[in-house]
């Protein structure tokens, strides 16, 4: 698979990015500036952005969680770092094909949408931690992780 030069972040890099408290913290700092260097456009979608509040508000993930002003001044850099993609009628027809093409049920329905919101943007890159969530899709996808 050819690189288009794009990559998609998924939620749990981009909460391990900006927050140093996870262990992971330097790992993806590092693969983030790896991508960067090799002149990667880094994306998110709408959804990456809903989880990233649902996280950064949850007492299981902080304690304490932080504020919702807290969480949209993170937000606002975020999103001054990244291309956006939004839920489009295309993403939907991709998530309609892979999930016709792929065994995929329940909350791994949220993965497939990531790989569909790719395919509909054009983008062949996944970074993220949960490589056996996104393997189903590695015939559509490359997938790196801060150890790949």
């Amino acid at each position: 698979m050819t690189m288009t030069g794009d990559a998609f972040v998924d939620t749990n890099i981009l909460l391990r990015a900006f927050n140093s408290t996870f262990s992971e913290h330097p790992q993806v700092r590092a693969l983030f500036d790896r991508m960067l260097d090799q002149d990667y456009e880094l994306w998110i979608s709408r959804q990456v952005i809903r989880e990233y509040l649902v996280q950064m508000t949850h007492p299981r993930t902080f304690d304490p969680p932080l504020s919702i002003e807290q969480v949209l001044n993170q937000l606002a850099t975020v999103k001054s770092l990244f291309r956006v993609a939004d839920d489009t009628g295309d993403v939907t027809a991709q998530l309609e094909a892979l999930l016709l093409a792929y065994p995929t049920r329940g909350k791994q329905i949220h993965d497939a949408n990531i790989v569909a919101t790719m395919l509909a943007c054009d983008i062949d890159t996944l970074l993220t931690l949960n490589l056996d969530d996104f393997r189903r899709f590695e015939d559509r996808i490359t997938i790196l992780t801060p150890t790949s």
